[in-house]
């Protein structure tokens, strides 16, 4: 039996990985604007700026969020991990929901 470390010991932190990502996708979106700009000032076509600036974000996301699953899975456990990224999508979600409330709101 080998002792090496493969993907495979991760998969069952895959979905908690994901609801974290989900959840940090839109925070760690925002602060690319100096990634966007350097777009801007290369000689690339639009819609590949675009493809650029949207898997970098993606990327940064998914990094940031198998961090978050690792440290909160030793922490806490794998279950309340995922659960915590669970509360962390759906608060995300009301709060900005409870946002384009007050906007529409005379």
């Amino acid at each position: 039996m080998s002792d090496a470390f493969s993907i495979a010991d991760l998969s069952p932190l895959l979905p908690g990985v994901a609801l974290w990502a989900l959840a940090l996708y839109l925070p760690l979106s925002v602060p690319l604007g100096r990634l966007e700009q350097a777009l801007a000032e290369a000689s690339l076509e639009e819609g590949l700026q675009q493809l650029v600036l949207v898997g970098g974000s993606l990327l940064l996301a998914l990094a940031v969020g198998l961090v978050v699953e690792l440290l909160l899975s030793w922490a806490l456990g794998p279950g309340w991990a995922g659960s915590l990224g669970l509360i962390a999508v759906l608060g995300g979600l009301s709060l900005s929901l409870a946002a384009g409330r007050d906007d529409r709101q005379p």
